[in-house]
């Protein structure tokens, strides 16, 4: 049987096909996940996410090592089929996701441990429905050379003259930052093609570029800093929105803020806003809205001949709840 349930989700607008693959026999290839996340061909999508046992990935030991209860991992492409380590953005749906199959749960503020690429993100549901992720260590390439200057790397955006300074930022997968001094330079940035960044990133790069709005006092008393974002996700293009660019944007101008810069960002995307937090140790927590938008089946041989779950389920295979888990699992 070729066909199985899928559901779509998005978190700020930065969208997912989302896939419950238990018992770990669908075979993700490349070329699946770009017809998958084909807009006209496919369901659309940013990326596609497959909820799967992390024992029953390569990365299983490292992660069970760090946690052996993040028991469901995040399995996240790109859009183009690449394999990358993490997506702030996707985390957060993925957690809803798990949520509406059962497979775990958030009462009483319980924190539910999630594998990834890039280590265990653990989350938590907030009040008011969103979905808070401790997004683990963030830390500067350029190390302190980067920290005094404010810069390690140039961006030209497609239709610049001249580079500009930038500052790389990883979350387990890279950024480099480019702060615009005005709303209608950001409005007006061609990011239909990928920005050219100096020294090239060995593994490629996002590329957040930001406008720094200022600062507020929330009523507890809390400093709350601002800002705009676009970002140029590799092996996306321009998204609508970018969970751990988010991070990376408040990080920068929190960097470049120096050491009076508050702690807790809110950082608007055209998708919608986000909160960041910098956290003890050198952590950093997003928090931000997961919706689940619709569920459906597709019949992926149909997408790419040959495609399916590995062992051939037949078509009488145990029956599903509408997002695609086993009914026993419920």
């Amino acid at each position: 049987m070729t066909r199985t349930r899928f559901t779509k989700g998005h978190g700020t607008r930065n969208d997912f096909v989302l896939l419950a693959d238990t018992t770990g026999e669908l075979d993700l290839t490349p070329e699946l996940v770009r017809a998958l996340a084909d807009r006209r061909g496919g369901v659309g999508a940013d990326g596609v996410i497959r909820l799967v046992p992390t024992a029953l990935v390569p990365e299983s030991r490292e992660v069970l090592a760090e946690d052996p209860h993040a028991i469901w991992f995040m399995d996240y492409r790109n859009a183009d089929g690449s394999v990358a380590e993490m997506c702030g953005n996707g985390v957060r749906v993925f957690a809803a996701f798990a949520e509406r199959l059962g497979l775990v749960s958030f009462a009483g503020g319980t924190e539910v441990p999630v594998g990834t690429r890039a280590g265990v993100k653990r989350v938590r549901k907030e009040d008011d429905g969103w979905y808070a992720v401790d997004m683990g260590p963030w830390f500067l390439p350029g190390g302190r050379d980067a920290l005094r200057d404010g810069y390690d790397a140039t961006v030209v955006v497609h239709g610049w003259e001249v580079p500009r300074p930038a500052l790389s930022v990883d979350l387990g997968n890279p950024h480099t930052v480019l702060a615009l001094a005005r709303d209608a330079l950001l409005d007006d940035a061609d990011l239909t093609a990928a920005p050219v960044v100096e020294p090239v990133p060995p593994h490629g790069t996002n590329v957040e570029l930001v406008v720094p709005l200022g600062e507020t006092v929330a009523e507890d008393g809390t400093v709350v800093g601002r800002v705009r974002m676009r970002v140029h996700e590799r092996g996306v293009g321009e998204t609508p929105s970018c969970g751990t660019g988010a991070c990376a944007a408040a990080l920068a101008v929190r960097v470049w803020g120096g050491a009076d810069a508050p702690d807790t960002w809110l950082v608007d995307v055209p998708g919608g806003t986000v909160r960041v937090r910098a956290l003890a140790g050198d952590r950093v927590e997003l928090a931000g809205p997961a919706e689940l938008v619709h569920s459906g089946e597709i019949d992926l041989a149909a997408l790419v001949p040959g495609s399916g779950p590995t062992s051939g389920a037949a078509d009488d295979a145990p029956a599903t709840d509408p997002d695609g888990a086993p009914a026993a699992v419920r």
